[in-house]
């Protein structure tokens, strides 16, 4: 930021600071209470739009409205004021001669930014817009920082996410972006709820840290003396409570994972997870395709989206293919009979330039190459199943063959969007998954599950079958978005410290 447009914005707000002492000076409140609209814009648009400048006079409609100014358009003894509330814009129309000598002098002290309350008569310009001419016009809130000139929104994506404050104020599609997300997650709740589901709650520091392969975030109770892990997935409680004889339940929960951070990943996430028992991996993949299609249904008003400019089908029947035919479909690997040999997988992946960990099982050799040759191509939704029971530590392993599992995940633009299997309800092979785990653990995998002896217990007591199923929200609110990063889907995503010399001067900086 170079030093004049500093010193310039620093005016500005030296300027503003004189103002509020002004208004202070006069007895009055920049900062006032109590005063409610009875209108709103949008609603304000929707009634009277249609009328003549003729009919609306003849109406003589009377309201009241508030919000925050987004443009002054001032005329010397009158101005129009273009003001905001949470549904859109009406203009206001002030004069002199209205307000008066006091009233009009407040008026002349208002900014850009500033929230005003405005009361008076519904009327048309001569360009036909429908605006509140006032009689009454009252400082709600002093706005102390000038806005960013563009009126239409904030280009810098560090100040969007640093300062999502500002990036509401100045951006309608931002805000309609996180409308949006709230109707998903209304839509996602509502599905579950009318299908006999239980919302829960469970617990989001864990004594051990499992359900899932990541890293954890560790804190400390200090009453307790003990160290608690962040919530890396919902799992093993919700399972606990199929044992308890809840047979549906689901949670939209916020999870943590200490990961790295990208246009996927944030290392504070949504997701959605649900349990039912008397079902299979099978029976979700069509539970997962109506909910989906149910949302875009309602969400969007159709099936088919446009995803980064990338056409995605929503409709019917979704492809379902497993990992190892997924690998010999889309990798360079297409030898069917050396698919789980250890050997191949790793000669292929080194002539491949696939970095491949020789102390790597078989099965996560293979999801290697998945990672790096097949998903990236699954663009229209696809289920991957029957996943290798070495990378799935908590999936029911399929009857015929002990090598898979009876899992299955989704993925939509080469992105995975959902996990899903039939649950492992064998407390004996729950243990010994459990001790691989912990033995990978002690060999340096830090994303492996610790033991549970309490959840192995509470197998003991029976879980009926059962299928679960988790879906990343946020993942899923970009794809209904459009929005490229998950950055955008999440209203304060984490960030990186600012460097401590420009600290200082950041808000500033910033705000120019």
């Amino acid at each position: 930021m170079s030093t004049n447009s500093l010193d310039d914005l620093q005016e500005q707000v030296r300027v503003r600071f004189e103002k509020l002492d002004k208004f202070r000076e006069k007895g009055e409140s920049p900062f006032k209470n109590g005063m409610t609209p009875t209108a709103l814009a949008a609603e304000m648009h929707r009634l009277h739009d249609e009328y003549t400048r003729e009919e609306l006079e003849s109406r003589n409609v009377r309201c009241s409205v508030a919000g925050r100014i987004m443009a002054i358009r001032d005329f010397g003894k009158a101005g129009f004021l273009q003001v905001r509330d949470r549904t859109g814009i009406l203009q206001m129309y002030v004069s002199k001669q209205d307000l008066g000598e006091e009233g009009h002098a407040r008026y002349k002290m208002l900014d850009v930014g500033d929230i005003v309350f405005g009361e008076g008569k519904l009327f048309k310009t001569k360009t036909n817009e429908l605006s509140l001419h006032c009689d009454r016009l009252e400082l709600l809130t002093k706005s102390l920082r000038p806005l960013p000139e563009k009126y239409h929104g904030i280009a810098d994506v560090e100040i969007k996410y640093r300062q999502r404050y500002l990036d509401l104020i100045m951006s309608e599609e931002t805000k309609e972006t996180f409308r949006k997300r709230s109707r998903i997650v209304s839509e996602v709740r509502k599905f579950f709820l009318d299908k006999d589901f239980m919302e829960v709650e469970t617990p989001m520091m864990h004594p051990i840290a499992g359900g899932a392969a990541a890293r954890p975030f560790i804190t400390h109770h200090n009453t307790l003396d003990m160290d608690l892990f962040l919530r890396i997935a919902p799992e093993l409680y919700l399972k606990r409570l199929v044992v308890g004889g809840f047979d549906r339940v689901f949670e939209i929960n916020r999870n943590f994972r200490n990961e790295g951070i990208s246009i996927k990943h944030n290392p504070e996430f949504t997701m959605l997870e649900f349990y039912m028992t008397y079902a299979t991996f099978e029976d979700l993949m069509d539970l997962t395709e109506e909910l989906f299609q149910r949302v875009a249904d309602n969400v969007l008003g159709r099936k088919q989206l446009t995803y980064q400019g990338t056409e995605i089908n929503l409709e019917g029947r979704w492809e379902r293919i497993s990992v190892e035919d997924a690998i010999l479909k889309h990798s360079g690997f297409k030898d069917r009979s050396k698919v789980r040999d250890r050997e191949a997988l790793l000669a292929y992946g080194d002539s491949s330039g696939i970095h491949m960990d020789p102390k790597d099982s078989t099965g996560g050799l293979m999801m290697r190459i998945f990672d790096e040759e097949v998903e990236a191509k699954l663009i229209q939704p696809t289920f991957i199943t029957h996943y290798p029971t070495d990378v799935s530590p908590l999936s029911r392993l399929n009857e015929k063959d002990p090598f898979i599992v009876d899992r299955f995940e989704l993925f939509v633009y080469g992105r995975e969007m959902a996990n899903a299997f039939s649950e492992l309800n064998d407390p004996i092979d729950q243990k010994n998954r459990f001790l691989q785990q912990v033995d990978a653990k002690n060999s340096g995998n830090e994303e492996a599950c610790d033991m549970d002896e309490d959840y192995v217990t509470a197998l003991e007591y029976g879980m009926p079958p059962t299928a679960g199923q988790g879906i990343g929200i946020d993942r899923m609110v970009m794809l209904f978005t459009d929005s490229a990063s998950i950055r955008d889907v999440i209203l304060f995503p984490q960030m990186r410290p600012l460097p401590k010399a420009v600290v200082g001067e950041s808000a500033e900086a910033q705000d120019s």
